[in-house]
């Protein structure tokens, strides 16, 4: 993603423009303070976090304008981000 490209929903197939970031983990594969992050667009939002939160996974929901990546800046996108199309996790 380039700096003025406009996030995107991670939800298969939708083009939408992002709104939230859901930030996630898994336990068998990440350690407890890393965030993978995934973009969701209004539409999306209440289904990939459902998705999340029912394999335990979901550890926040937070509007794109307040994200703020572990251990800095840089949102999203950042080094533990790995936002991307949720088909891809």
């Amino acid at each position: 993603m380039t700096e003025d490209a406009t996030p995107i929903c991670s939800a298969k197939g939708c083009r939408a423009p992002a709104v939230w970031v859901l930030a996630w983990n898994n336990p068998k594969l990440h350690t407890p303070e890393r965030r993978k992050t995934w973009l969701a667009c209004e539409e999306h939002r209440e289904h990939l976090a459902h998705f999340l939160g029912v394999r335990g996974f979901l550890k926040d929901v937070v509007a794109l304008t307040d994200w703020e990546a572990p251990g800095g800046p840089g949102g999203p996108a950042g080094p533990e981000g790995g936002a991307g199309s949720a088909a891809d996790r």
